[in-house]
């Protein structure tokens, strides 16, 4: 007879229900400089786009939080080596960033440090990376470039957007607590070449070219979206899954209420959203004002936006879809 598995411990099953229940959605209002090194740019367009709803368990979410007070720890550890680290911008009391492609791209530095023992006059870029034993090997063997290159390309772009010449690469193995660190040079053409690809990925109005069309090939079998891109499950509703947003300077418009969009509103969308029709697994062959129809692999029809919306359309939920006035067209 199998061993029977072991009682629920309901207080464990409570706490990573907690964590479950103030996460958030996960999804960025910009393309993060963190993830600008994936090779798929498909992968980044799903990110920018909100193609894939995260979902992590309280376990893991938990450990993201260790994550973030390892952080704080190495901060200290730092300071008490003599340097000057600021994880604060002073003017602002918040996390410095920085920004491109029109507020779309970028991201938050864990720090900025000057009198650090390898080359005290210098100012560093600091990144507080965590690792399992297995990638902190990797990465003490391999170096961050070779091993790891989001992380450095995350650099490069802080380095280019902040004018720093140098990072130091902080790394902490989460099995023995053994610390690594590593120094990396700006690379002007590089972060150039990086933001372009940012450029790219935020202007484009369909997804780029897949990585591999194969879905069994090892990037697309980690990919978080393998099911939006090689299967049938479908892309969240939200303003930027659909085909009437655009990405503008310093934010998102709806192209049929031709009206800016908050982050909230994005979120929510309204009834008229109809999806990128590269987000649908299926072909179009018919489309009017306010739907589009779709062939299905099994020969039938799916009209996306179908029925009368003019009920929902007038809803205090949806205030937009009003017309716009020429204030609101204006940005103002």
């Amino acid at each position: 007879m199998a061993p029977l598995p072991p009682p629920p411990m309901p207080t464990i099953e409570a706490i990573y229900a907690a964590y479950v229940a103030d996460a958030d959605d996960g999804f960025r209002d910009h393309l993060g400089a963190s993830i600008i090194g994936k090779e798929c740019c498909r992968a980044l367009w799903y990110d920018f786009r909100w193609v894939t709803r995260r979902a992590f368990s309280g376990r893991m979410l938990r450990l993201f939080d260790t994550g973030k007070r390892e952080e704080e720890r190495l901060v200290r550890d730092l300071r008490r080596t003599s340097a000057t680290v600021l994880d604060t911008d002073p003017e602002t009391g918040r996390q410095w960033r920085v920004s491109a492609v029109g507020g779309h791209f970028g991201g938050s530095l864990d720090a900025v440090a000057i009198g650090l023992l390898e080359a005290p006059k210098t100012w560093h870029v600091v990144e507080f990376k965590t690792h399992g034993l297995k990638s902190f090997a990797a990465l003490k063997n391999d170096g961050v470039e070779q091993s790891k290159p989001q992380h450095a390309a995350q650099m490069r772009v802080y380095m280019h957007l902040t004018g720093i010449t140098r990072a130091m690469y902080v790394a902490v193995c989460k099995d023995t607590d053994e610390i690594h660190l590593e120094r990396l040079r700006a690379d002007p053409t590089e972060a150039e070449r990086l933001i372009a690809k940012a450029d790219r990925v935020v202007n484009a109005p369909r997804p780029p070219v897949k990585i591999s069309d194969d879905p069994a090939w090892w990037q697309c079998r980690l990919c978080e979206h393998h099911d939006n891109c090689h299967g049938n499950r479908p892309a969240e509703r939200n303003c930027r899954t659909c085909l009437h947003s655009t990405a503008v300077e310093g934010g998102w418009i709806c192209e049929r209420w031709q009206r800016r969009l908050s982050s909230h509103e994005q979120r929510q969308g309204c009834p008229f959203h109809l999806f990128v029709p590269d987000l649908v697994p299926a072909e179009p062959v018919d489309a009017g004002d306010d739907w589009v129809a779709y062939r299905l692999a099994d020969g039938s029809t799916w009209i996306d936006g179908a029925g009368s919306q003019s009920e929902l359309a007038t809803s205090e939920t949806f205030p937009w879809t009003s017309p716009p006035t020429r204030a609101v067209m204006a940005g103002n």
